[in-house]
């Protein structure tokens, strides 16, 4: 059964987002934190991260350790277990299929590492990296610490999910990272903060428009985040870019009247 009720349905659907508090357990985002860190490290090392893919943070210290200039690894929720458990759990799957339906496949997902003195993302919309045929899609992110005016928290914009996905332009700022871009042709005035909690969990609609700042605290904010998608969308991916993107991995999570997919189905 789904965890929202019809109050968080209309919630979500009428602002296209939705906060829902200690949804995961210390004990998680504790093992997600250090799942994430051991990837860093092994990649640093030289050794076999599967398939996920590292991208440092362009304006920190290029001469730190890997694991403390990591902005993002994407592409983890297939081998690597504890963030496999959480995009499949039924607990997880349930929300999902409230809002997108019995057919899900898990397309994306991205460990955020908001270091001390990390640049914010600019306003965007997640669907505008997404050149897909079908419903929007659903992101889900889960705080994994605790998310403060000072360290770069998400910001959101009430009901701009009903507008159509937006031009965006090149972030021109310097140490930009790797494929930022900003909408500028929106006002952002009644634009609010997410604070959160770790564990807490944000819902969000992929024409969202939405936002991080700069962390100006000494403190990591770290983040993990899921984007699922209908199991019948058409990824125009190579047709749009020329190649299937390399953070992307569709995991089917759950096929027909909310069960969950196959072990091990691709």
């Amino acid at each position: 059964m789904s965890q929202l009720t019809r109050a968080d349905l209309e919630k979500f659907h009428n602002q296209g987002f939705l906060q829902l508090p200690a949804f995961a357990t210390d004990a998680v985002t504790a093992a997600m934190l250090a799942a994430a860190t051991a990837l860093a490290d092994q990649k640093a090392a030289g050794e076999d991260i599967a398939d996920a893919l590292v991208l440092p943070e362009a304006a920190l210290d290029q001469t730190l350790p890997l694991s403390r200039r990591t902005s993002k690894i994407f592409r983890i929720h297939r081998h690597e277990q504890v963030f496999r458990e959480f995009a499949a759990a039924a607990d997880t799957t349930d929300i999902v299929a409230s809002i997108l339906g019995d057919d899900v496949d898990c397309f994306l997902s991205q460990f955020i590492f908001k270091q001390p003195g990390a640049l914010g993302q600019p306003w965007h919309q997640d669907a505008f990296y997404f050149p897909f045929e079908g419903p929007p899609q659903l992101g889900l992110w889960l705080a994994v610490t605790e998310a403060r005016l000072d360290n770069g928290p998400l910001w959101v914009l009430p009901g701009s999910h009903h507008e159509p996905v937006h031009p965006a332009v090149k972030d021109q700022r310097e140490h930009a990272n790797y494929a930022y871009v900003e909408i500028v042709d929106h006002k952002m005035d009644a634009a609010v903060p997410v604070l959160m909690q770790a564990g807490d969990l944000l819902i969000f609609h992929s024409h969202l428009m939405h936002k991080s700042t700069d962390n100006g605290s000494d403190d990591l904010r770290a983040a993990m985040v899921y984007h699922y998608a209908t199991a019948d969308t058409i990824d125009h991916s190579v047709r749009v870019y020329g190649r299937r993107p390399a953070n992307q991995d569709w995991l089917p999570v759950l096929r027909g009247a909310g069960k969950p997919a196959p072990s091990g189905a691709t």
